[in-house]
């Protein structure tokens, strides 16, 4: 795999030379991963930053924090600065206290010499890089362990709507492509029309639904309304019509049934699209946060999309523990399309052979 990896990145298009439209190929890729990945290394990196370093202006790509000093006759350490004295020299000092646009500070070497005042725009903070821990131990110390009720909720929804969405899209599929009836062709296409109309127009419906069966603060009523998908259901069609019938025919005649056939033969066989269903489903379920918003509504059955916009109270926005909440919840699917993203390509693109 690494090989193949380093060839395909290392060809020419003018064979041993570089030709130009290659340099304007990496260059163009290059700049498409610094746009998309950019962000997301950004926000990573700021869930280790403190509160005070996320809010400085500028703002700085890596988590820092300002050096301190333990110095004689002070209780706790004090932040070291470079002070510019009205002589011109540099000297580091430490920060006793800061009053308005004046700084107090005190030679950590010499405490015993005293006391200077200085305006803060002569002072510059000494900064070192730090990954601060602390974002991530007051969320999951802060929130009573609700988190982790987050978490498992999160994950049920996403596990259990993946497996049903999964068998609800094939055996659609398998009718689909393996039976001929009337009206299978009007059948796929008003399945396909649902794509057209947009999820908040349903909204409304499928709340009324699931409160009638009384599936509200229940996670079923999250799961439920959305185990089938059209785009499932295509995908895993146009891949099976791929299957050779003379295959389910030869296993008609061994006497296997509809349902043996779909289970032991069809699935198999479909893996490929299968594993790009589960993908998009789990992507899905994963990042949803508007029927979940409706449908739960106390903090016990909270799903992390929405435990994450509850960290902004009349206070403001906690930016540290939002920030780390975020990158705990990109994680998972990170990991998911890391291990799995060479069944992408390959499902789909199998998926317009016929």
């Amino acid at each position: 795999m690494p090989e193949a990896i380093h060839a395909f990145v290392t060809r020419r298009r003018g064979g041993i030379r570089a030709d130009w439209t290659d340099w304007v190929t990496y260059g163009y890729l290059l700049l498409g991963v610094v746009v998309m990945l950019a962000p997301v290394l950004w926000v990573a990196l700021s869930s280790f930053k403190s509160e005070t370093n996320l809010t400085e202006f500028p703002p700085t790509l890596w988590p820092e924090a300002i050096e301190s000093v333990k110095v004689e006759g002070f209780a706790r350490e004090l932040p070291l600065f470079r002070v510019t004295r009205d002589d011109g020299t540099v000297a580091t000092m430490a920060q006793v206290r800061r009053v308005g646009i004046e700084a107090t500070l005190v030679d950590p070497a010499n405490p015993g010499a005293g006391r200077i005042v200085v305006p803060i725009e002569r002072t510059e903070a000494i900064r070192k890089f730090h990954l601060g821990t602390e974002n991530y131990a007051r969320l999951l110390g802060s929130t009573g362990g609700r988190i982790w009720s987050s978490i498992y909720n999160t994950f049920f929804i996403t596990i259990v709507a993946t497996l049903i969405t999964l068998v609800m899209n094939a055996m659609a599929a398998f009718a689909l492509s393996k039976y001929k009836f009337r009206g299978s062709e009007v059948a796929l296409l008003a399945i396909l029309a649902t794509l057209m109309v947009p999820a908040t127009i349903v909204l409304v419906p499928i709340y009324l639904i699931v409160s009638e069966l009384g599936l509200v603060n229940n996670l079923w009523g999250v799961i439920l309304p959305v185990i089938s998908t059209p785009t499932g259901v295509f995908l895993l069609r146009q891949y099976m019509l791929t299957i050779p019938d003379e295959l389910l025919e030869a296993a008609r005649m061994d006497h296997a049934s509809e349902w043996r056939i779909f289970w032991r033969i069809v699935l198999p066989l479909a893996t490929p699209a299968l594993t790009v269903v589960a993908i998009f489903s789990i992507m899905s379920r994963w990042n949803d946060f508007l029927l979940p918003l409706v449908v739960l509504t106390k903090p016990e059955v909270y799903t992390l999309q929405i435990a994450l916009a509850g960290y902004t109270d009349e206070n403001g926005i906690q930016y540290g523990m939002l920030l780390a909440m975020t990158t705990l919840t990109a994680l998972p699917l990170a990991l998911v399309f890391i291990f799995l993203q060479r069944y992408i390509t390959t499902g789909i693109a199998s998926t317009g052979i016929k």
